[in-house]
Formats: C-alpha cells, structure tokens, sequence
C-alpha cells in the first residue's frame, strides 16, 4: 500500500529517557509522511509521563501501545550487564514476545538518536533482505569489538568489527520461526561461562548469535546509524550533509563527545530539541489519517462556538488541549508514615523562575508545579535547574511543562495539572511569588491533627502580606511580622487596591488570636487555602488575570467547606514587575468585559449545580 503504517519501538525508562525520546520522536514526527505506531516498553514513571504527552499531544495518524518492562525483567535479569544503561539494556531482546503476535516487522530505535531523514525511506530497506536474513544493522564504527582498545581489552565475540543495536530492522515473524529466544538464550548462557557480564548489554549478545549465524544479518549502509562515540569512525559514513540519515549520540558523555562534525550534528539535533511540538500536528499529506475521537470531538465543541462571538478567543481557551510533559525533572517522593504530609501547589512562566530556589528554601515538603512553557524555554529551564544546587539537592519537587499555545494565560489549567500529581493527602495552594513562612510546612501538618481535617471539609487560610522591597529581612516570627506591619514595610496583601480579596481573613483579629478561628465566606475572597486533596478543580473559564482563584473559593464555599484562620501562620508577596495578563487587563476594555460575561456565566452554573445553596452568590454580586 502506498500508505504503510510504520511501526517503531523503543525501549525507555525513569525520567531523563522520557525526555530524551521527545526529541527522537519529534526528529521522526518532522520528516514523517506515513502513519506511525510507536511501541513503548516503559517503566511505570515512563509511562505515565508519555502516556500523558501523546494524549494531550493530538498528533494525527500516531498510534502509542505501551508495554510493561517490569514484567519483562524476569527474562533478562540473569545476565550480569556492566552497561549504563542498566537491565532495561537488554530488553530488545525479547521483542518477539512482547509485541503483539501478528506484528510482523519493526524498527527498534535507542531514545539516543536523531532522525534526519523520513523514517519510511528506513522502513523500505525491509524489501531488500533476501534468503535468511531478519536483522538489519550498521557497523559498529568503533574498534572495541576488534579488542585492541586497551591491554587485555577482551570483548565478546562478532564479526568483525561487529554490529551497533541502536538501530535494528527486526523481522519479527521470521524470528519467531528460527525460535528466537532460544536462540539468543543458548549463545548469551555459553558466552557467559567465559565472560561473565555483558558491556553493552543487548549489543554483545546480539553480536555473538551473528558470528555464529551471520546469514541472519542485511548489513545496512552506515548512513542509517552514524555513531557519535570517542572512537568513533562515522566520518567514513557521509562526505556530504545530504548524506545523513540518524545520529546516534551513543556515548554515555552524549553532546559533549569529540568528533571533528560535533558541531553540526549538535545543531541538528538542538533544532528539534527547541522545535515547537505543536506544528507537527499537522495532518498527514497524501495519507489519510484515521478517525481519532478525542480529536473529533474537540472540532465538533469548537464549531459549536460562535467565532463573532467578541469573548470567541476566551471560550476557546477553555478546550485548547496543552501538550503536557510531567515530571520533566527525576522525582523522588517519600510518603510520610502519618497522613498529614502537604504538597505545594503553584504554577509559574519563565519570568518567575527566580522564584524557585527561594520557595525550595522556605518549604522542605514536596512540591508540585506546573509550567508554563515554549519548548526552547523549556530547554533553558532545564539548564537552570540542572545548573542550580538548591533546586538539585531537592528530589522531592514535581515539575510539569505545559507547552505554550494560544494568547492567554491558563492559570487554571496550570493549577488542575499542578494538583493532579499531589500525591499527599493535603496540598497547599498557593502561588509562586508568594514566600511561606519557615516552618509553615510542619506547622500545616501538625494543623491536619489539631483541626480533624481527614474527617471535616475545611480549607485552612494562611493570611497574606506583601512587601514593596525586593530585599526584605524576613520575618523569623509572627511577632516580628507584626513589627514590621507596624513600621510600615509590610501591608497585608492588596489592601490598597483589592481589599475585598483578604478582608474576610479579619487581620485586626489575626493580629491577637493565638488560637484557629472561623471566618465566613463574602464576595471576591479569594485566600491562600490548604485543603485536602479531594477537593474541586479551578474553573479553566478563567485565564489570564481576574476571578481564577475568587471562582475556585466560591465553589469550595459552595461545597461547604469551612474556612478557618490559622493564627500561626503567614506567607509574604514578593515585588515583580507586572505580568503581561495584568497589563492586557488595565489596558483592554474588552478583557475586562468578557470576564464579567464569563464570570456571570460562572454563577449561573453554580446555582444550576448546587441549588439555592448557591443564590447567595447571585445577590451577593448584585449588593457589591
């Protein structure tokens, strides 16, 4: 067929190969013109992480399957493998049995390479193997099959200079009739009794079934995997640009290894780490795509909006789907043998990066955040944070990209992604310019106890202060808050110009109350809240600046949650410059008209989902 769906696997496990393989996929995604169907032999933190960037990618005509390498551990993990790559090293031996039966051919890729070329022109070689023939792969372009590497250099056996795997045409079905995994198990146990461990895990053993059967090999032109190692001989592969099909980065030093075109090709492949993953959404020319009902269903939301409408872009914000990489960082979350451990909540765009080491500072519980990003900031945040001992020294921060598209802030889409991956019973919901007090962590948790939050529907209000200094001695105590309030160089927050966002707080009471106090609820509230995890999401109607949090108050209102005043606690607002919402806000009238539309429109569903609970906030507005 003229169309072929082109199907890949690769193996890809833990956090850092989740994002390497983006670049990989995006380089395939780019040259692409075929249907794709990528086949993922993940861990769970793999999965989870790719699962959700190819759902919320939309990419039309990409298919993803996942498959579970801890079930495949078992097969493998008796060979002793010395490679960085671990035991998920050997995992592309058992391909035959793990992918699906009637699978017939595909091609296996490690998440270290970058496509030059479209993929299907790799896909057509499969036409070329003759006879036997049901493995196809470069050269290896170092010498360290042929042993003379270092005085007693002894490396498995091969033929020649022996084969690399990171790029393998697999011909599964004929495979699976020579009895594959006998075949690779019986060499791997004798080779082994001489050998004892494998260092480059898969590769070796692949190698030694090939110098013993070496009909089973179709030797592809080495412009198919050009090898980027110390050693490497890839400049025999290309006299020309045009010649460059895949690079393989296969040194464990990745961009920074020595070759005299490593500029060139880290360029290359700098493009499609920076590239914008939205614009490979485009449909398939010359193809059709097949039916894809998320896809569908999303056109079907969006015709159904009125583009005259004047408020048409805000309506839209609220089903644009974000493509989202989650735990863009390693994570490493303890969960705490009690079940008071809080998570903070905040999501933040390139301008508040600066934020970041001093938040780590002031809370030592975990945090989740999401932000928002354009996939080259993506990559200076990763140098930031890569480059930042504070940020390193903490496992315990969850950080999620989600990409950039559209005009307007998502700030509540932001804090639903940021507080989908709490995994603590509680979470503090707070936003990123915001210092929490030292020890407001331990002192929420001890909070959760006193105030019977795991059996009552409380949201617990941390007071809000803000000061006009970009140095500020912080406060070490309430007392000294308080001193400072007095003097002048801290104000609580907003108060000159939205006092009705924090005057429920009842400061004047604050200031005396040594124990939790209960406040009412009143028009455009809008506090800094630790509730249980439970509780309801933030209204994606609401981007940019206005109403986001006061909307998300009424509804926890709305559902009867309690608001109560701890007196021990407080966190300060520190000075920015203004956000770009802020300024659209001031300066556009229309803006201003359609999130009183939306806002109204807000309302109207609230006394529609909970009944005459939710009038008062009709009259309420209509009073203020």
């Amino acid at each position: 067929p003229k169309c072929p769906t082109i199907h890949v696997a690769i193996v890809c496990a833990g956090y850092n190969a989740s994002r390497d393989v983006v670049t990989l996929v995006k380089s395939v995604l780019f040259h692409r013109r075929n249907p794709l169907h990528f086949h993922f032999i993940t861990d769970s933190i793999a999965q989870q992480i790719l699962a959700s960037l190819f759902t919320t990618w939309m990419v039309p005509a990409v298919r993803v399957n996942f498959y579970d390498a801890d079930e495949l551990k078992v097969s493998v993990s008796w060979i002793p493998n010395k490679h960085y790559s671990g035991i998920y090293g050997l995992m592309k031996l058992v391909l035959t049995k793990t992918l699906p039966s009637d699978l017939q051919r595909v091609i296996v890729l490690d998440t270290d390479i970058t496509f030059a070329t479209d993929i299907a022109e790799l896909w057509a070689v499969f036409h070329k193997f003759k006879g036997q023939q049901v493995l196809g792969l470069v050269e290896n372009q170092s010498d360290w099959y042929l042993g003379n590497l270092w005085k007693n250099h002894r490396p498995w056996p091969a033929l020649g200079r022996g084969f690399n795997t990171g790029v393998i045409l697999l011909l599964l079905d004929r495979l699976r009739k020579l009895k594959w995994e006998q075949m690779w198990r019986l060499t791997a146990e004798r080779e082994l009794m001489s050998m004892l461990s494998t260092s480059l895990a898969d590769q070796d053993i692949f190698n030694a079934v090939i110098k013993q059967n070496p009909f089973l090999v179709y030797q592809l032109p080495c412009f198919w995997n050009v090898q980027l190692s110390d050693h490497t001989r890839s400049e025999k592969c290309y006299k020309d640009v045009s010649d460059l099909k895949v690079i393989h980065w296969n040194s464990p030093k990745k961009l920074r290894v020595k070759n005299k075109h490593v500029e060139f090709f880290r360029n290359l492949y700098l493009t499609f780490l920076e590239y914008d993953g939205n614009l490979l959404r485009r449909e398939l020319f010359g193809c059709p795509s097949e039916a894809d009902h998320n896809s569908e269903n999303l056109q079907k939301t969006l015709s159904e909006l009125d583009e005259d409408d004047p408020c048409y872009e805000f309506r839209r914000e609220r089903f644009t789907v974000h493509r989202t990489h989650l735990y863009f960082l390693h994570y490493q979350y303890e969960s705490a043998d009690d079940s008071t451990d809080v998570t903070l909540v905040a999501q933040l765009s390139m301008d508040r990066l600066q934020m970041l080491e001093a938040i780590c500072k002031h809370w030592e519980g975990p945090i989740s955040l999401a932000l928002y990003l354009s996939d080259a900031e993506a990559q200076q945040f990763l140098r930031y944070a890569q480059g930042s001992e504070v940020l390193m020294s903490r496992s315990n921060v969850g950080y999620h990209i989600v990409y950039k598209e559209g005009q307007f802030y998502p700030v509540n889409l932001l804090r639903n992604v940021a507080m989908k991956q709490v995994n603590t019973p509680y979470m503090f919901l707070s936003d990123i310019d915001f210092l929490p007090m030292y020890g407001l962590y331990e002192y929420l948790r001890k909070s959760v106890l006193q105030l019977d939050m795991a059996n009552t529907k409380k949201a617990l209000v941390v007071p809000a202060f803000e000061t006009l200094r970009y140095r500020l001695s912080y406060p070490k105590s309430k007392a000294e808050l308080l001193s400072q309030l007095d003097m002048g160089t801290l104000f609580t927050f907003r108060y000159h110009v939205w006092t009705k966002g924090h005057a429920p707080t009842n400061f004047a009471k604050w200031r005396t109350a040594t124990t939790p106090y209960r406040v009412q609820w009143e028009p455009d509230f809008e506090p800094y809240v630790m509730v249980r995890r439970d509780s309801p999401e933030y209204d994606r109607r609401f981007v940019g600046f206005g109403w986001n949090k006061v909307a998300h108050v009424m509804e926890l209102d709305a559902q009867e949650y309690e608001f109560v005043v701890l007196p021990n606690a407080y966190m300060i607002h520190m000075p920015h410059a203004p956000s770009f919402d802020i300024t659209k806000f001031r300066s556009n009238k229309q803006y201003r008209v359609c999130l009183k539309t939306l806002k109204e429109e807000f309302q109207q569903n609230m006394s529609r989902r909970y009944g005459f609970a939710a009038l008062k906030y009709m009259t309420a507005e209509n009073n203020s």
